[in-house]
């Protein structure tokens, strides 16, 4: 599903705002964010004291405080972002933007509930280079420097296991590396090994 932004009649009393790279997007029960540019993370503290990625949006994604209850729930800007303050007044415009929303989550507890820790992370980069990939010579890049820790959080698996495992699917020709940058390589299906 592809999502429209607002239209520029519909947001000409709408002011953009930009946020730099590890910022966090205030939050308000009142209004959504709107992406224009860009790339977050929406993210929530757990009780030890971890973080749990909820989602990465991208441009026409909206996001905000209403699509979670908890405490400590955040939005973390993975890249420099310009979004769009929504109004609630204003959210019916957004519906087709709050479906993609739901179906992206859906999408990405799929990916948690895979039941295999390698699966699921080639599952996360297949994932992500869909959505936000650039098509390249070796495959789509997934132009988005996610540490090892920030994959972590979004598989619910730890640092050390996450390092393993880009190792392993590096070696085996699934992905490359390019600094923090990954490639899923278009010569193999992703997923010949786990089918039964």
């Amino acid at each position: 599903m592809t999502v429209s932004l607002l239209t520029s009649n519909q947001s000409t009393e709408l002011r953009s705002s930009r946020f730099a790279r590890r910022s966090l997007l205030p939050l308000r029960h009142d209004a959504l964010w709107q992406i224009k540019s860009g790339m977050v993370r929406t993210l929530t503290v757990l009780a030890d004291g971890n973080y749990s990625t909820l989602g990465i949006w991208g441009e026409g994604d909206v996001v905000g405080r209403v699509f979670c209850s908890t405490q400590t729930y955040q939005i973390e800007c993975l890249t420099p972002v310009e979004v769009t303050l929504i109004s609630r007044s204003r959210w019916h415009e957004l519906n087709e933007a709050m479906i993609s929303h739901i179906q992206r989550s859906g999408e990405l507890m799929e990916i948690l509930h895979c039941g295999n820790a390698e699966a699921a992370v080639l599952q996360l980069f297949t994932w992500l280079a869909n959505r936000f990939g650039q098509h390249v010579s070796q495959g789509k890049l997934i132009d988005l420097r996610l540490t090892h820790q920030e994959i972590a959080e979004l598989v619910g698996l730890t640092r050390v296991t996450v390092t393993r495992i880009l190792s392993d699917l590096e070696k085996q020709g699934l992905i490359q590396r390019q600094e923090r940058q990954f490639i899923v390589t278009s010569d193999r299906s992703p997923f010949w090994h786990y089918e039964i």
